[in-house]
Parts: C-alpha cells; structure tokens; sequence
C-alpha cells in the first residue's frame, strides 16, 4: 500500500518545536556543546518560524524554557540586530537574520548554481523544488509549481517533516542508522504511524533504488484532496540538499523524471564548482 502524506495542514510550528527539542537534547557525545549557544540559535529558529512577532513568554513555552532565560536571549540577539521589538514589546526577525540568511546563501553557492538546472525541469509541468534537510525538518530554498516565475519559487514555503516530504525521506536515506534512530528516538513519527521501523524499512528502499517516490497529498488547496506524487534525489555535491519534481506521476514516467532529475543534478554539481573555482 502506498504511503500517503498530507501537506495540506499548517505543521510548520509542530516541526520547529519538534527539531528544537532534538537540538537541545540530543546533543552528539563528546562534542562539549554550549548550551547558552543552543538555546538561543533554538530561540532564532522559533522566532524565524512564528510567521509573526512574539513574545517571550510564547518562546519559552515553545522551547520549554524559562521565561527569563527565553527574554534575556531575546534581548541578547535585539542587541545585535538579529532580532528587533515590536511596539506592543514583542520580537520579530531583525535586518541582521535577514543578512546572516543572504551571507549563508551566497556562502555556500548552492541556490545561485541550481536555479538554471531547476527553471529547465519546469518542463515537465509539475512543481519544482530544492530543499536542505536538519534534524528532522526540511527548509525548501526553492519551491515552485508550474507556471510561476522562478523569482516567485524562491523562499515560497516554510518548513515540513522530513518524514512527510519526498525530498526529507531521500536525504534520511543517506544518513546513518544511527542518527535517523537518534532523531526520532522520542514522539511519533509523521508518515509512520508503526514507529521506526517502518521508517527505516522505506529509507532502505529509497537507498537501493536512489530516489524516493511518495504519494502526498497536493500543496496547492485548489487540489487538496487529489493524491500526487513526488520523486526525489540528493545531491552529491551539496550534502544534506536534494531536488525534486512534484505532481501527478505515473509508474511508467518514473524513469525519464528520474534521469532528468539526475542531469540536473550533475549540471548542479558543475556549476557548483565552476562558482568555488572562481571564488
């Protein structure tokens, strides 16, 4: 039976709290960790997440924290013009988590080198993403469904559980055992309604094939109810991103979308170190 998952909902906030709790407590062994430096990227990623200003009061409860220690790195990262407080005294993203999001981006190069391969797969007729995976969420850099201008796919949506999206399975089939146990070592899993070992059975089968294939339900509200497909893979030269085409796919199609996502993952990987060459 095919494996179903549905995007339609708002899960966006469930996942942040999900990823921040593993952030905090799951720290790797051995790696010392700065608590001080993991709660207040936590707090950043709750702000980034909120889709409006809040206060500390709502971080704390968010992230199980203390209501001072939530308000002091609040302040902290207001200092420094990460974040910024609203009139009413709450706290919204500032101009400097815009510029860390810009230095990031051009940094590693990967957006600026994918988006001619990914305007070239809108000629398949279906949506057309790029996403990175941490922890147990997937953040899509470019998501854009057919007709839209590649400008308008860029920052479109927000997070999405990895284990619901097709590019999050591809990229938890390239990560250890280990670390998918770890990830979801507590909490349901979304998707997987019998646990892990049903996860890590279908993250199996993704890894013998080299892509993902999995039903969704469609992230356009129009055709909510409508069960699409999308087809996965990662890329090599960009580990922990993966690129995908969404949309209704039949068995017998699978194949050409599949070497077509393959070429555009090559033509990534060139232009990815075309931009390091130059730099």
């Amino acid at each position: 039976m095919a494996i179903i998952f549905h995007l339609g909902y708002d899960c966006q906030q469930a996942n942040t709290t999900m990823k921040i709790h593993n952030i905090v407590t799951n720290s790797k062994p051995g790696a010392q960790a700065n608590q001080s430096i993991i709660d207040g990227i936590a707090v950043l990623q709750a702000l980034a997440t909120a889709g409006k200003p809040v206060g500390g009061s709502e971080v704390a409860k968010i992230l199980g924290l203390e209501v001072t220690r939530a308000n002091r790195l609040l302040k902290t990262l207001a200092s420094i013009g990460i974040t910024q407080q609203t009139s009413n005294r709450k706290y919204e993203p500032g101009p400097g988590m815009h510029v860390l999001a810009t230095q990031s981006l051009y940094a590693s190069g990967l957006l600026r080198s994918a988006l001619a391969p990914l305007e070239n797969l809108a000629f398949f007729g279906r949506t057309v993403a790029l996403g990175v995976l941490w922890y147990d969420s997937v953040s899509f850099l470019y998501h854009a469904r057919p007709g839209m201008a590649a400008s308008e796919g860029i920052g479109r949506i927000g997070l999405r559980a990895a284990t619901t999206s097709g590019i999050g399975l591809a990229l938890l089939a390239n990560s250890s055992e280990d670390t998918v146990r770890s990830t979801y070592a507590t909490g349901d899993i979304p998707g997987f309604p019998d646990g892990i070992e049903s996860l890590l059975a279908e993250l199996a089968k993704i890894r013998q094939q080299g892509y993902a294939r999995v039903n969704v339900a469609s992230d356009n509200p129009q055709f909510a109810s409508q069960t699409t497909h999308t087809i996965a893979v990662p890329l090599d030269a960009s580990p922990g991103a993966a690129i995908a085409l969404s949309g209704w796919i039949s068995e017998a199609e699978t194949a050409d979308i599949v070497q077509a996502l393959q070429q555009a993952k090559l033509k990534i990987a060139e232009n990815l170190k075309a931009a390091k060459s130059e730099s």
